[in-house]
């Protein structure tokens, strides 16, 4: 469904996905001032503090909610994407972690309200420029029957010129200003990281400063070198400096602590399902050291088999979830391998930085594969001639295939 084929039915319950940015903040004013009794979900997936949401919360009443809705999901986005991220330490392109994947659970949690109210209508602020209008519509295909409306993609078939600077116009006209770093860039943050693109960032120059956001300069790094002990169960992180965590808060206070020695700032350019090339600036300091501590570890306990093949799961995995197939059975069965691979990922990884750069430099676990008499360019438990019959046996179809090429 467009915006088109409802702008002559006023009085329509919908349900309005609402970040507070410039699109969805133009797609409420719409929506509201065509006479539509517009419910706005805020999930809360992270990255906001209470005095944001507040203030986000306002500003939708101001621009016309007639109700709005603050829900916390990041226990289901730690469950549900990061969980599953961690085992397969997935990223695009061997770039990009996939920090867009909250909009699946916000998807479904506004479908949830959709439910609730008994109406059929969920709107969007997607564009049709990228990957986050499949993300959405997808999900919302896959999880229901609903009516989808996209005030921001219809919008682009109406107006000639930069729609951004439409939408800033329209708002600015109805009384409503943005933040100076919105009529510059389109920011996405949540407690996986924070995504930012738009100006010199779309025309494939320098980033300036203004896009920074959480990640520190090295100017502001801690004198004093920062040291974390992560410990798993199951390939599930428990526990942060020896003390039991929940996830999100343990995401959390990664991301803050690592940031602040200039961890975790990224620029991936990559190719959108429509065909373009998109290009955006990323910060995911706590999802880095995850990564790298998860990794450091299931490299010493599982098999070298169950280590290669993780890296063919992983692009998999990341391909469906960046192009919005995350309800696509492949994908549970692919989580179905990642957690049967984890059955001996417990121990502590040690992570330390002293600014810019992170490393696993210690690792401790009761399952790393070892043997006390064969110790890697130390000592071994075979012999010299074992040692030649391995290499000439190994390397016996190589050697072969040479003679012959050389004798031809």
């Amino acid at each position: 469904m467009t915006m088109n084929s409802i702008n002559s039915e006023s009085n329509k319950t919908i349900v309005l996905a609402f970040s507070g940015g410039l699109d969805t903040s133009f797609c409420l004013h719409q929506l509201a001032s065509q006479g539509h009794q517009v419910h706005t979900v805020l999930v809360d997936a992270g990255g906001m503090s209470a005095q944001e949401l507040k203030a986000i919360e306002a500003n939708a009443l101001k621009l016309g909610a007639h109700q709005h809705h603050t829900i916390n999901a990041q226990q289901a986005i730690w469950d549900e994407f990061v969980v599953p991220l961690i085992w397969s330490k997935a990223r695009m392109r061997g770039e990009y972690p996939l920090l867009c994947s909250d909009r699946y659970v916000i998807v479904s949690l506004c479908l949830q309200l959709c439910d609730e109210l008994n109406t059929p209508y969920f709107a969007h602020g997607c564009t049709a420029m990228g990957n986050d209008q499949f993300r959405f519509d997808q999900t919302v295909h896959s999880l229901g029957d609903y009516q989808i409306i996209a005030p921001i993609r219809d919008l682009q078939a109406e107006v000639t010129g930069n729609v951004r600077d439409h939408e800033l116009a329209v708002l600015g006209a109805a009384g409503f200003v943005m933040s100076s770093q919105h009529q510059h860039y389109s920011i996405n943050e949540n407690m996986l990281g924070v995504t930012i693109s738009g100006s010199e960032i779309d025309a494939f120059q320098a980033p300036t400063e203004a896009s920074a956001s959480w990640v520190k300069a090295k100017a502001d790094w801690p004198a004093t070198p920062g040291q974390w002990q992560l410990t798993f169960a199951q390939g599930v992180l428990t526990q942060l400096n020896g003390q039991a965590i929940e996830g999100p808060e343990l995401l959390q206070q990664l991301n803050q602590q690592l940031a602040a020695y200039g961890i975790g700032r990224h620029i991936y350019t990559g190719d959108v399902s429509v065909g373009l090339k998109g290009r955006i600036v990323f910060e995911c300091p706590g999802i880095d050291g995850l990564m790298m501590a998860h990794k450091a570890l299931e490299d010493l306990v599982n098999s070298k088999w169950q280590n290669q093949f993780r890296t063919q799961v992983a692009e998999r995995w990341a391909e469906l979830v960046y192009q919005g197939f995350f309800y696509e059975p492949h994908k549970a069965d692919l989580e179905a391998y990642l957690q049967n691979s984890q059955s001996h990922i417990s121990g502590t990884v040690t992570l330390e930085t002293a600014g810019g750069s992170l490393l696993a430099t210690a690792v401790d676990s009761p399952y790393i594969v070892q043997d006390q008499n064969a110790v890697y360019a130390q000592s071994c438990d075979w012999s010299p001639e074992e040692a030649l019959g391995f290499i000439k046996l190994t390397g016996q179809g190589a050697t072969l295939v040479n003679q012959v090429r050389r004798a031809s």
